[in-house]
C-alpha cells in the first residue's frame, strides 16, 4: 500500500509526543494518538515533499500545535499535491497552516530530549536531518538510504549539494552504532553508511 512507503517517526515522552514526517492521513494519526492517550506537541519535517508532510498542516490545525519545515522547502508544500490523489489521501488545502522555519542547531524537544538539526540540502533545498545524541539515532529523511542516495532531479534538488551534505555527515563521525532511520525503506547503522560512502570517494 503506497501510504506505507514513507517512514514516519513518533517520539514519546510520558503522555507527550512529536511526529517526524507526518505522512498519511490526519484522521489515522488522530486515531493513533487517541488510542495511546498521547498529546501532540509539535510536528517536524525532514523536507517538503508531499509524501513526508501530507498530514502535517491538518494535524497542526486540529491540535493547534506548530509544525516545522525549513523555509527553503515551503514552495514544495503544494507542489504536485495531486500525487496524493493516487494514494487515496486528501490534498493539502490552499489555506494550509504555515510551518515555522526550521534552522540547523541544537534544541530540546519534549522538555529534556536533546536533538540536533543538521542542514542537509541536496534532495531538496531545505532538507534537514535530526540527530538524537543520547539515543544515537539519526533520522535521515531522503538524504541517504541503506543502499545509496535518492533523487536530485526534483524541484530544489542539487547533486553537488547532496555530495557535500553526505561528505559533511561522514566528517561528523557519528558513533558507528548510531541507528539510522531513512525516509523510505529499511533502516541502517552508521558504520555501514560510513563504509559505503568512504569507498565511493565522496
Amino acid at each position: 500500500m503506497p501510504p506505507e512507503n514513507t517512514n514516519s517517526v513518533l517520539v514519546v515522552s510520558g503522555d507527550d509526543c512529536i511526529i517526524f514526517d507526518a505522512w498519511g492521513r490526519a484522521d489515522d494519526w488522530q486515531k493513533l494518538l487517541e488510542s495511546r492517550g498521547l498529546k501532540l506537541r509539535a510536528i517536524y519535517a525532514t523536507h517538503g515533499h508531499g509524501d513526508h508532510i501530507s498530514a502535517a498542516p491538518e494535524l497542526s490545525r486540529r491540535y493547534n500545535v506548530p509544525w516545522f519545515l525549513n523555509s527553503a522547502d515551503v514552495p514544495l508544500i503544494l507542489w504536485k499535491r495531486e500525487m496524493l490523489d493516487s494514494f487515496g489521501l486528501p490534498r493539502i488545502a490552499d489555506d494550509f497552516v504555515k510551518p515555522n522555519d526550521l534552522r540547523a542547531g541544537a534544541v530540546k524537544i519534549l522538555g529534556d530530549i536533546d536533538m540536533e538539526i543538521i542542514a542537509a540540502p541536496g534532495h531538496s533545498a531545505g532538507g534537514v536531518m535530526f540527530y538524537f545524541p543520547e539515543y544515537k539515532i539519526l533520522l535521515s529523511g531522503d538524504t541517504i538510504f541503506h543502499d545509496g542516495v535518492w533523487r536530485t532531479d526534483l524541484p530544489g534538488g542539487n547533486a553537488d549539494e547532496l555530495d557535500k551534505t553526505i561528505s559533511e555527515l561522514i566528517a561528523r563521525d557519528l558513533p558507528d552504532d548510531t541507528y539510522v532511520v531513512h525516509g523510505h525503506g529499511v533502516d541502517s547503522m552508521m558504520r555501514d553508511i560510513k563504509a559505503r560512502f568512504s569507498h565511493s570517494g565522496l
